[in-house]
């Protein structure tokens, strides 16, 4: 029972520790990024561009209406990494969206350099509202129309599972989707993705903790 025990666990770890450091192949997939916030803490840009980093989005608002903290030197900083950047907005069922546009569009900076701006649409455990779809969809594109306005580029719409089950975003929208699925490329949207989140737990060097990595359809 021991050794059963002993073996399991050494299994156990060596599949973590392969999760951990796992990325897609890159001769399928050859642009692959990350998306960070300020929990991500104080990120080396020079040592992630090193790492094969193409691009990453950064945070800029969450749905609550609140500015990240980090966006600001982040932002600045993949620039000089030579790493493309753009803009993410974390979408909420919680507040209206000229709430939520408006941290948006204070915060980050016309930038014809920039990549198209995201808006992520992800349930919130600390929002307990499930408007009808009818609404959330005059809401989110109430959203995307300012965002759009401000950014001068047509956003790309990040869009886990749950929140598409709950409200079809891909039959109800017409922008380029981005899907979430750990380890597996997605298939739970109406229309086929452009960018795909392959891993939440990724660790490299340059930054603490798990980062969130993310691929180009080829």
């Amino acid at each position: 029972m021991g050794f059963a025990l002993a073996v399991s666990a050494a299994l156990m770890t060596a599949l973590w520790l392969y999760a951990r450091g796992w990325a897609p192949d890159r001769d399928h997939y050859p642009m692959q990024g990350v998306s960070v916030d300020a929990g991500n803490g104080v990120i080396d840009w020079g040592t992630l561009a090193a790492q094969g980093t193409d691009f990453a989005y950064i945070r800029a608002a969450n749905g609550w209406g609140q500015r990240d903290p980090a966006f600001g030197a982040n932002w600045a900083e993949t620039r000089k990494a030579g790493i493309r950047y753009g803009a993410m907005l974390e979408f909420g069922l919680c507040r209206r969206a000229y709430e939520q546009a408006t941290p948006f569009i204070t915060t980050v900076p016309r930038d014809n350099a920039a990549l198209p701006p995201v808006v992520r649409l992800a349930f919130n455990p600390a929002c307990k509202a499930r408007p009808g779809r009818d609404k959330v969809l005059s809401e989110l594109n109430t959203l995307i129309n300012l965002i759009e306005s401000h950014s001068g580029k047509p956003v790309l719409l990040n869009v886990t599972k749950d929140f598409d089950a709950d409200y079809d975003i891909g039959s109800g929208i017409n922008r380029t989707l981005w899907l979430d699925g750990n380890f597996f490329p997605p298939d739970y949207a109406t229309r086929p993705w452009v960018v795909w989140t392959a891993s939440d737990m990724r660790h490299i060097d340059g930054v603490d903790g798990p980062v969130r990595w993310n691929v180009v359809a080829p």
